[in-house]
């Protein structure tokens, strides 16, 4: 005697439910994925493009009441705004905080900007420039 087999034929009903749902959830995750890309995307362009004005710390040099800092600052032509700097002391406290404002046409601006301090700076850090 010989016992019935309980898989169905290769091919002659179609694809299984499992397939089913495996193609199911590819679709999904391939939708996700290029919603997520594209989201990523918008936030890259507008943080760049948008981005009026921008500034690097060249160098610093501390003092006992203030810290000295070298500023280049690149903005649109005729953009206004302001950076922010801060100063740290040794122990990681926060001894100095100002916004220095640029104006003007040029879009390439060099200068020497003098952040007043509590204590003894030892840093100088950009913590960011915003137009307006």
């Amino acid at each position: 005697m010989s016992t019935a087999s309980t898989r169905l034929p290769e091919g002659r009903y179609g694809r299984s439910s499992d397939e089913r749902a495996d193609r199911k959830l590819k679709i999904a995750g391939s939708v996700l994925g290029a919603l997520l890309l594209a989201l990523v995307g918008y936030f890259a362009y507008h943080y760049v493009a948008q981005n009026e004005i921008s500034a690097q710390v060249i160098t610093f040099q501390a003092s006992d009441d203030a810290v000295k800092v070298h500023l280049e600052v690149h903005k649109d032509s005729g953009a206004t705004g302001y950076c922010t700097l801060r100063s740290q002391s040794a122990d990681g406290a926060e001894v100095g905080r100002a916004d220095f404002r640029f104006t003007g046409p040029a879009t390439r601006i060099d200068k020497l900007v003098t952040l007043r301090t509590t204590a003894k700076g030892t840093t100088a850090e950009l913590l960011g420039c915003h137009a307006g």
